[in-house]
């Protein structure tokens, strides 16, 4: 069962607010009674909003408590307790056993009135790897996706701070944990100080490898265009926004949402995904919009990813960079160690990638590649659910 109030854990990334700076003038008499009424009355409030307490619910169906983050302006919703307990003896069946048995948790937590339709979501589970300190399951408005960097950058930070690895020891810098996505295994490092999360974290891919390229598809309304098509814990299409008639830097989201997304179905349609390791991992997660800047320069490259159900990233994309990443070393355009900044149309914010060996994944030659990036706590919450209400389950707006 969840706790009627959050995890003992969180009171301590909260703090009191500072006192606000600055001078006053004497307040009069009137004023201060005022003032002490005013006071007292928040008090009172705070008081009321300290003890342990949820809004009346279901008592059969438990409260959802979660810590919200975000990397480079994605959310990631991390559960920290009222999900029940996903069955399965890989963490692949526990991908599949979720969708097919507790899609609710999904829609509850990712779509309106809780979410919106571009939240995006992490159960923690147990993993069959004994190297792995955690096993993860991601959520997005469609359905479940098999890596999403973002959240690793966010996770490998919410490991340390929550416990879920050992304590660094004394004037350590950084430490690794191990996170296991449905793609593999995922080693995430993490600055810290004093015990705690501090910085910017790195994580280290699975094999990452250009699956398809120059691939000629004819998308609906805009023509025959050539795509690349690479891995990076997921299957991206790749091309420049210029090919659709937009400009990634000031084309308006929504436009670059169509494009994206009529890419995303024809390649779907025209050409089929294989992964050499498991059909499970074998889709097109979606489509990355790119300023065309693929040969190496210390500039930053641009770039948009639109994904699931036209869902569309707020960071440059972990998984997407990785599989950028690897597209570029594939082409010639980028040696080992030479790093690269991607930065997101959508909001300015960077992260950096680069490939730091070569790899293999089944035939396939590949590179396992580090991306770092910044994530950032925003809040907890419980959520609950009323037995009479009609949209308990959550809705989407089209």
């Amino acid at each position: 069962q969840p706790p009627e109030a959050p995890p003992p854990a969180l009171n301590s990334l909260v703090s009191e607010a500072p006192p606000r700076g600055g001078t006053t003038r004497p307040a009069s008499d009137a004023e201060s009674e005022c003032g002490q009424r005013s006071r007292s009355r928040s008090q009172t409030m705070e008081s009321a909003l300290a003890v342990p307490w949820l809004p009346p619910h279901d008592p059969g169906t438990p409260a959802l408590s979660v810590v919200d983050m975000h990397t480079g302006g994605e959310p990631l919703r991390i559960v920290l307790a009222g999900c029940p307990q996903v069955a399965g003896p890989t963490l692949l069946a526990k991908r599949r056993y979720m969708r097919q048995h507790l899609d609710h948790v999904r829609r509850r937590l990712m779509f309106e009135p809780r979410g919106h339709r571009d939240m995006y979501g992490a159960v923690l589970v147990p993993s069959e790897l004994p190297e792995a300190h955690m096993g993860v399951l991601f959520l997005h408005n469609e359905g479940y996706s098999s890596m999403c960097g973002h959240a690793v950058l966010a996770l490998g930070r919410f490991a340390l701070d929550f416990g879920l690895v050992p304590a660094p020891p004394p004037g350590a810098r950084e430490t690794r944990v191990n996170i296991h996505c449905p793609c593999g295994l995922v080693a995430a490092f993490v600055e810290c100080e004093g015990g705690r999360s501090r910085g910017p974290v790195r994580f280290h891919s699975v094999p990452a490898f250009a699956l398809a390229t120059d691939l000629l598809v004819d998308v609906p309304s805009y023509g025959k265009v050539v795509v690349d098509i690479a891995y990076g814990g997921a299957f991206y299409a790749f091309l420049s926004a210029e090919k659709l008639g937009l400009d990634i830097c000031s084309a308006k989201t929504r436009d670059l949402v169509d494009a994206a997304s009529a890419v995303t179905e024809a390649v779907k349609t025209q050409f089929k995904i294989h992964h050499p390791d498991s059909e499970d991992l074998a889709f097109l997660y979606g489509t990355i919009l790119t300023d065309g800047k693929d040969a190496y320069s210390e500039e930053p490259t641009t770039n948009i990813c639109i994904f699931a159900d036209e869902q569309v990233d707020r960071s440059p994309t972990g998984s997407g960079v990785t599989a950028r990443i690897a597209l570029q070393y594939h082409k010639g355009l980028l040696e080992l160690n030479q790093a690269r900044t991607f930065k997101s149309s959508a909001t300015g914010s960077v992260f950096t990638g680069k490939a730091v060996r070569e790899a293999k994944c089944g035939d396939f030659k590949a590179v396992i590649v580090e991306v770092s990036g910044q994530a950032h706590y925003t809040g907890t919450a419980n959520f609950v659910v009323e037995d009479d209400d009609p949209l308990r389950d959550g809705f989407f707006l089209k």
